[in-house]
């Protein structure tokens, strides 16, 4: 087994927008690479966040720079800041920045050595403008060690690579892009301390800071391969929005008398926020979002981001709004939330504001479905006779989480004038319906389509599905009437939204590893689509 010792020895030595036309759908016959032809040079991996007027750049080398990058933004230049301590990942933010427009960037090292091939991205339409229309890919639970036999990450490349061929003007990556549990009863033996991690690196010192000491290398050894090489440079001219859930901070939502794992720990905190800030973006600031919700404006990250709660904002033609579920938690009995009651009013008043035409809920856990797990906003339990039920008590539930739900979905259900529509992740699963019905709520008349986004790295095999571990699938709980359109599939794939003026039109695709050829997935095609227009 190796020690830490000599973990840090061998760390030490390899230290180193125009709108797209539907027939696309047809005509991609095969996927159009995003950087076959590009040169990445000294880059491993580039996320960019964006909106109408900054740029978010998350970016590692090849090897460590002792020297600031800088980033050329058209006339103007951008140094870079380190996101670690030993200058192998270094982030960069630009500002003042027109909306709607593409522009030309470059990298540069010491004594301006071109680090990469130049590229373009731009920045998404002022809030007041008006695009036509704006294509969005969205997908779950990309992550996971080959070491516990997720789908491997060329395959999940391949998948995010075709998702690309259709041109999406911005992505957002719904949570569960690690998979290292710590302490969860379950979790853990699975995972970050199963045989296969333990031999494969040293476990986390949770008494010790985790950028700056032994936890760092560590960090990067197990999270590093989740991420660079699924992504690459693939992502470099398309923005990305990254949520986290439960696994991003390095442990399943499970609760027993041996553990109760959320709300997060310090540790926990501190490992999610590390790994943010060396790989992927945070939400930049919004005209409409607060800059003091919770994890808003921290003092040690650039100016004005969020890092739990986001806005994509498409001009006047769409607005989604992000959140995650897990870090403001609280086990208040029926005051409990899974939001805190600041991101709840932001949540609702943007819900009923009305200068945007489509206004869409992408929360990190999904309503709409149970596999009886402890985390979720339902009651369902897995009962004894092996079966979701509410007639035993869920262990350590909190009834306030539900009525949080209630309140948000009966906000979602009051659009008169859209189609309500949220969009999750979390199952490891991709389907869709209609809730008909929360509780007391009746939305017969205005139903919310509710969609699983579809998984990209879920681990092929029993294991890697609710109903190879639970017992049981996806399915409507108790509280809620739901119209299935598409009941829960426990394949990988992703989702891709069209907005336009008066509709959305959503696309979902799946690829089944058990009867499919690795193959097939440059040729996939959406294998359900529903529009939703929008009402008057």
């Amino acid at each position: 087994m190796a020690t830490r010792r000599d973990f840090l020895r061998a760390s030490a030595a390899v230290t180193l927008s125009s709108a797209v036309p539907h027939d696309l759908f047809a005509q991609a016959s095969s996927p159009k690479p995003p950087a076959s032809n590009w040169d990445a040079g000294a880059l491993r991996h580039l996320l960019p966040g964006v909106s109408d007027t900054r740029f978010l750049i998350k970016a590692s080398f090849n090897a460590s720079l002792a020297d600031a990058p800088t980033l050329h933004v058209g006339g103007t230049t951008v140094r870079g800041r380190m996101s670690d301590t030993r200058g192998d990942h270094w982030h960069f933010y630009a500002t003042d920045l027109k909306p709607g427009r593409p522009y030309r960037l470059s990298l540069s090292g010491a004594r301006g050595r071109a680090l990469c091939e130049p590229w373009e991205l731009a920045t998404l339409p002022g809030p007041d403008e008006r695009p036509p229309s704006f294509r969005l890919l969205i997908y779950t639970c990309a992550g996971g060690h080959e070491i516990h036999k997720f789908l491997p990450t060329a395959t999940r490349n391949r998948l995010l690579r075709r998702a690309l061929s259709f041109q999406p003007q911005a992505a957002i990556a719904n949570g569960d892009h690690i998979y290292w549990d710590l302490l969860a009863p379950v979790g853990k033996t699975l995972l970050g301390m199963s045989p296969e991690a333990l031999e494969y690196s040293p476990t986390f010192d949770r008494s010790a800071v985790v950028l700056g000491g032994d936890n760092e290398a560590i960090l990067k050894r197990v999270a590093g391969p989740q991420i660079v090489p699924v992504y690459g440079t693939d992502f470099r001219s398309t923005p990305v929005f990254f949520m986290q859930d439960d696994h991003d901070y390095f442990d399943n939502d499970e609760a027993t008398d041996e553990a109760v794992t959320f709300p997060p720990s310090q540790f926990m905190l501190s490992l999610a926020r590390a790994t943010q800030n060396i790989y992927y973006p945070e939400y930049l600031p919004d005209v409409a979002r607060p800059l003091g919700l919770p994890y808003s404006s921290a003092g040690d990250r650039v100016w004005g981001v969020s890092e739990s709660f986001g806005t994509l904002r498409y001009g006047r033609l769409a607005e989604l709004l992000l959140y995650d579920v897990r870090r403001t938690q609280t086990m208040a009995g029926p005051s409990a939330v899974y939001v805190d009651p600041q991101v709840e009013k932001w949540l609702t008043a943007r819900t009923a504001a009305t200068e945007v035409s489509h206004l869409v809920h992408v929360p990190s856990n999904p309503p709409g479905w149970t596999a009886g797990k402890w985390g979720e906003w339902y009651p369902d339990v897995l009962g004894k006779d092996g079966k979701l039920t509410t007639s035993e008590a869920k262990p350590y539930w909190q009834a306030g989480w539900l009525k949080q739900h209630d309140r948000l979905m009966a906000a979602i259900g009051a659009m008169k004038s859209r189609a309500p529509l949220i969009m999750s992740g979390d199952l490891h699963a991709i389907g869709a319906g209609r809730m008909l019905r929360s509780g007391e709520l009746d939305f017969k008349a205005n139903p919310i389509t509710v969609v699983l986004n579809g998984p990209v790295g879920s681990r092929p095999g029993p294991l890697g599905w609710p109903s190879g571990r639970r017992g049981t699938g996806a399915m409507p709980p108790a509280h809620l009437d739901m119209d299935e359109t598409v009941k829960p599939i426990e394949q990988h794939g992703f989702t891709i939204v069209d907005f336009m003026p008066d509709k959305m039109t959503v696309r979902l695709f799946k690829w089944d590893w058990k009867t499919q050829a690795v193959e097939a997935i440059d040729t996939l095609q959406p294998f359900h689509t529903a529009e939703l227009p929008r009402p008057g």
